[in-house]
């Protein structure tokens, strides 16, 4: 017999329990054909990449099956016929997985490796800074000349005002 991994994925609509059904009867399928399922990991309701018959989200999950393909192609047509079903993959693999899937793997992971996230200037050696962290003087100016430009700004405002009062200040000493 060969050695599959086989995924599908369920409408969002139905509840956990309607995906333990449906896993339950794919599995029957299969052991039927004179198969077995080695494991089986529900992987939980998942945002899609792009909407599939107006769905966003999904029920995944996998199963790692030791079976002929006569059985592979049944449970394969159930799928196909089940409205419950939007999409899935079977595809035969040399060796059986001993440890979880990645995508179970990772569901622990995912605050840890969170927190150790650096952006690529950063250096790998000091600890990152937050707002909190930093000084009221490091926060004022990010460049020197911008503390200047703010001193220039009053005096270059009233140089505009008496450059707009002279013309008409002329105009009227003329008139005299």
């Amino acid at each position: 017999m060969a050695l599959y991994e086989s995924v599908f994925m369920a409408r969002q609509d139905i509840s956990t329990r309607q995906v333990d059904t449906l896993a339950d009867d794919f599995e029957k399928i299969i052991k039927d054909g004179g198969g077995s399922i080695e494991r089986r990991e529900y992987w939980g309701l998942r945002n899609l990449a792009y909407r599939i018959n107006k769905n966003r989200k999904a029920h995944y999950v996998l199963f790692n099956i030791d079976a002929a393909s006569d059985a592979i192609q049944e449970m394969e047509r159930n799928m196909r016929i089940n409205e419950d079903v939007l999409r899935y993959m079977t595809v035969r693999v040399e060796a059986l997985r001993d440890e979880p899937s990645p995508i179970m793997q990772g569901k622990g992971d995912r605050d840890r490796d969170r927190a150790d996230r650096r952006g690529r200037d950063d250096d790998r050696d000091t600890p990152r800074k937050s707002k909190a962290d930093k000084k009221p003087d490091e926060t004022k100016a990010e460049s020197p000349g911008a503390e200047e430009k703010k001193d220039d700004a009053p005096a270059e405002a009233e140089e505009k005002k008496d450059d707009a009062e002279a013309p008409g200040a002329e105009a009227k000493e003329d008139a005299t």
